[in-house]
């Protein structure tokens, strides 16, 4: 099996080190920097605030060790937007002991979830250093203009990012736009129409600025390329319901042939740095940085402790012969087998050894998806230009039966099962039911504990009580 190659920017993360707040961006920088902790403990260690002015971007030699941990601030949001995404919708039953997916899997999420502080840290991590970068880097002497350029871009590409998944996460939240101190501890919220504009414009600044590739397979997948940039805003036009613009930044992706779709599914499933990754969080082999090692780490709570286990109508969905090889993105024990347990196991993340713990941010299968899905909604559903056309590459490559698609909404209902097939426990389907207006109508039959506040995460009950001008601002129904 193959194995992974170290990545630079293993060094210890931001977001097993501090509680996330706007103190634990400063004091988590400072780590960073220093390299003073690696503990792997999300829950215990306090808040610290530290002034970091100019400790570092003193000189061309900083701006590495700055690029790298604004990489690994963004990587700490990793697990938590899969948790989110795939957790908190009609993916997992839980079966274990953690109160954060007893929460998560019977649908009774609170205010003191763990995953939902550890996406908030992560989300502020790294807009916290991304900020840090732009107000520096133009007065950092030696660094050449292209160097300057992007990290720059890299920068404002990972903000507009963790913004994008913030208010998508957690609706209107605080625009974070400084590293000062008094500022950043009385920020209130902003609106999602305003998040999501300075998404696009830091996306729209970052794109020219970023290199078409990177380098070797390796490195040209872990950091910012300009089509990283498209994917993140082919994703933004669909969930902005922005048809044609969607289908256009998709098709350029596509166009590049840059990634191309492996013949088999299964090198989605059990490889990292495949041929169809535009971006991915990578991790490095049998060390604590592993996420397979940590509270939140994805092997740990889908194969190790099995702390959820796919639910019974999610089993049922992957067996469908549409589904064809992505049936492999599961498998079933029967050693585990009994009580209230299936049996099955999600393995799309594996162990410290394997080659498939990487977590995929974008991959061009998204693409042909988020093509489909903008197509059928512009009424164009057969033909070379239609949906259903490019429904069918993903069905080719996944042995699959050719869909036969009569109309707009018998398109839209194979779009919707096409992406649980395709990219499901990446992330996405609590989003696309939201996106949709679907998320009452499954999730309703899904849970009877399924109630409409939890279209929004909550925002942690600790970020409420650090930052005063989020006092009485908790989301509806928390």
């Amino acid at each position: 099996m193959k194995r992974k190659a170290f990545i630079s920017y293993h060094t210890p993360t931001l977001r097993t080190s501090f509680r996330p707040s706007y103190g634990y961006l400063l004091g988590g920088f400072l780590a960073l920097v220093l390299s003073l902790s690696a503990c792997r403990d999300i829950l215990e260690p306090p808040p610290v605030d530290l002034l970091v002015d100019e400790l570092v971007l003193n000189d061309a030699s900083d701006v590495e060790p700055v690029r790298l941990g604004l990489y690994n601030a963004f990587r700490g949001m990793g697990s938590p937007m899969i948790i989110a995404g795939s957790f908190t919708a009609d993916f997992i039953q839980h079966n274990g002991t953690f109160t954060v997916y007893n929460e998560l899997g019977n649908k009774q999420i609170t205010a003191t979830n763990p995953a939902a502080e550890a996406l908030w840290g992560g989300i502020y991590n790294t807009i916290y250093i991304a900020n840090f970068i732009e107000e520096r880097i133009n007065d950092v002497p030696g660094v050449t203009e292209a160097a300057r350029k992007q990290i720059l871009a890299e920068a404002r590409f990972l903000r507009g990012y963790a913004n994008f998944i913030g208010t998508y996460t957690f609706g209107d939240i605080p625009k974070v736009t400084t590293t000062d101190i008094a500022t950043n501890r009385n920020i209130p919220k902003d609106s999602r129409a305003d998040i999501l504009q300075s998404v696009l414009a830091d996306y729209t600044a970052a794109l020219p600025d970023l290199p078409i590739t990177n380098g070797n397979k390796t490195i040209a997948k872990t950091y910012a390329t300009q089509n990283a940039v498209r994917a993140a805003l082919a994703r933004y036009y669909l969930y902005q319901q922005e048809w044609a613009n969607a289908e256009k930044t998709a098709t350029e992706i596509i166009n590049t042939k840059l990634q191309t779709l492996p013949a088999s599914y299964a090198d989605v499933i059990f490889q990292e740095y495949d041929d169809e990754t535009i971006l991915e969080v990578a991790y490095a082999n049998n060390s604590s940085d592993d996420p397979g090692t940590s509270t939140f780490g994805l092997n740990n709570i889908l194969v190790g402790r099995r702390e959820v286990i796919p639910a019974n109508s999610y089993i049922l969905t992957m067996r469908e012969t549409n589904a064809g090889e992505r049936s492999q993105t599961i498998a079933f024990d029967p050693l585990n087998q009994g009580g209230n347990d299936n049996g099955w196991s999600v393995v799309k993340y594996g162990t410290p050894d394997e080659a498939n713990n990487n977590i995929t941010i974008f991959r061009l299968a998204e693409q042909y998806l988020i093509r489909a899905e903008a197509r059928a909604r512009q009424g164009r559903i057969v033909g070379v230009n239609g949906a259903q056309a490019d429904i069918n590459v993903l069905r080719t490559r996944a042995k699959a039966p050719a869909a036969s698609i009569t109309n707009q909404e018998n398109a839209l209902l194979t779009i919707e099962k096409e992406r649980v097939y395709e990219l499901s426990f990446e992330g996405h389907r609590w989003y696309d039911l939201k996106r949709t207006g679907r998320i009452q109508a499954v999730m309703s039959a899904f849970s009877p504990n399924w109630n409409a506040k939890f279209e929004l995460w909550p925002i942690p009950q600790s970020e409420l009580q650090r930052n005063k001008a989020l006092a009485g601002g908790q989301n509806p129904g928390y």
